[in-house]
């Protein structure tokens, strides 16, 4: 049960996933959780529980300029550090990971069971010299010409509620039965394809096997509808390639109004099991 005398805190974070392996603490490994643990331990000693949760575990190379967790403090803790606490986090942390906000939440905000849908871009050039050198972190490099038209019809067959199965790492008890409500490929000005692929959530390496799939669409050696065909596989598809890690970035989790948030989580508990 959850102390009285302690304030739930929601953290916006951002990180450059290049040298993490990926979010979640691991024994001898650099993540993210694993240094904001960390600073945190230094703020306010290593013996008081974080309850450290976050909207959605990335895999190591993977980027975010969105990404949402929260955490608990002692309250008097909190009293103390309020106004300094972005100013002491940034002072303890890495440069490749910053929390950009600290916001006090109602105890019924869960930054992973509260979520309404998590939002990713993946960029990717296919010009003949390769990404941008300042860019080589956050962009794929794709040898073969792409076509944004067929890289959308791709997308268009892949929207909706569906079993993803054929994209996803499975889980033992898991469901990967997910709803996509944004699928799409714009190419900005400076050359670049990205994808956004928002849902409700995503299963282990889901987004990536996607992307994966619809290159080979763009670059020809597919046609538009077979991605959306291998929909009907109840289990990953071996002709899918996941896309490499570092071309993806979490850039945005939602949530509900802040009456919601409990009934929420409760359901997308019920949903998840």
């Amino acid at each position: 049960m959850r102390m009285t005398d302690t304030i739930r805190l929601r953290l916006d974070v951002s990180y450059d996933g290049a040298d993490f392996s990926g979010w979640a603490a691991q024994p001898a490994r650099r993540t993210v959780a694993g240094v904001l643990i960390e600073a945190f331990a230094r703020l306010i000693g290593a013996e008081t529980p974080l309850g450290l949760t976050v909207a959605g575990r990335t895999d190591a190379g993977v980027h975010a300029t969105g990404q949402v967790c929260h955490v608990e403090l002692p309250v008097e803790r909190w009293t103390e550090l309020e106004g300094s606490l972005l100013r002491r986090l940034a002072a303890l942390m890495p440069p490749d990971a910053r929390v950009r906000a600290v916001t006090p939440v109602p105890d019924s905000f869960d930054a992973r069971f509260s979520a309404t849908f998590r939002r990713y871009e993946y960029r990717v050039v296919d010009r003949p010299w390769g990404p941008e050198p300042l860019r080589r972190h956050d962009t794929l490099g794709w040898m073969r010409p792409l076509d944004l038209d067929r890289l959308n019809a791709a997308a268009a067959g892949l929207l909706g509620e569906h079993d993803f199965a054929a994209f996803c790492k499975r889980k033992e008890h898991a469901t990967t039965i997910r709803a996509i409500n944004r699928l799409d490929w714009r190419r900005d000005p400076d050359g670049v394809c990205v994808a956004t692929v928002q849902a409700d959530a995503f299963c282990q390496a889901m987004v990536r096997s996607l992307v994966g799939a619809m290159l080979t669409v763009g670059d020809g050696r597919r046609e538009p509808e077979w991605p959306a065909k291998l929909l009907t596989l109840r289990e990953r598809s071996s002709e899918v390639t996941v896309a490499p890690a570092h071309g993806l970035t979490l850039v945005a989790v939602g949530y509900p109004e802040e009456t919601e948030y409990a009934a929420r989580a409760d359901a997308t508990r019920r949903l998840r099991a």
